[in-house]
């Protein structure tokens, strides 16, 4: 876990360990949540990276007989 401190302009930085392993680079966009008295900060990532993040996902579901 790292701690940051918040500027007096209300500003982070994300430590470089998490950047670089989350692929964050300079300029990039990243979503900022509120989520149960936390600071959740998601990663935008454009379509064309994303192609392929699913494959070998198994997609069989359970299915209620009746909802077939």
């Amino acid at each position: 876990m790292s701690v940051v401190t918040v500027s007096p302009k209300f500003q982070i930085v994300i430590p470089l360990d998490v950047r670089r392993s989350l692929g964050i680079r300079a300029g990039e966009k990243v979503c900022v949540m509120e989520y149960d008295g936390r600071i959740a900060l998601i990663p935008i990532k454009p379509m064309k990276k994303m192609r392929g993040a699913f494959k070998g996902m198994d997609t069989t579901v359970c299915r209620e007989t009746d909802r077939v």
